[in-house]
């Protein structure tokens, strides 16, 4: 846990608490499912909590309400050679997701893992190829006649010639 305390100029005293806990002791589920090919072990996300800026942070009670799950790409045993290139080229090599929307720690842990999910699944995508179509008939005579009418407006526009 580390703590921090700030003395604004007006004298008012702040201090922010941030703790970071194995997911793997805190949630109970044990795995973050991302997709039909990978699931994540919870103890290979660090989450931390801190005071959130909204809901939750505000309210008499303050409560460590916001939420960051990050997953350390280059150190996780569960993506294979080709997975973990793929997320380090769309992604990089550490994967955050923080959720402060709920006043609820427990909530914002959800929706944290839940966002943490979807940004790898995301990053794992595999975009299809592109099959190279032709233009119907119908299409380009549509950009032909688009062109014609283009080509008269602006002949319109012109000052007439003298001839």
């Amino acid at each position: 846990m580390s703590k921090r305390s700030t003395i604004s100029p007006a004298g008012s005293r702040s201090s922010t608490a941030t703790v970071a806990v194995p997911a793997a002791e805190e949630a109970p589920r044990r795995a973050l499912h991302v997709n039909r090919e990978l699931t994540l072990p919870l103890g290979e996300i660090v989450i931390r909590v801190s005071r959130s800026s909204g809901p939750g942070g505000q309210h008499a009670n303050v409560t460590a309400s916001r939420v960051e799950a990050s997953f350390d790409v280059l150190a996780s045993p569960s993506l294979n050679d080709s997975q973990r290139a793929r997320v380090l080229a769309r992604a990089g090599p550490r994967v955050v997701a923080v959720a402060q929307d709920e006043r609820s720690q427990a909530r914002n842990r959800e929706l944290a893992l839940a966002r943490l999910s979807e940004r790898l699944k995301q990053a794992l995508a595999v975009p299809r190829k592109r099959r190279a179509t032709r233009p119907t008939a119908a299409s380009r005579e549509r950009r032909l006649a688009a062109k014609r009418r283009r080509t008269e407006r602006k002949r319109e526009r012109r000052p007439p010639e003298d001839a």
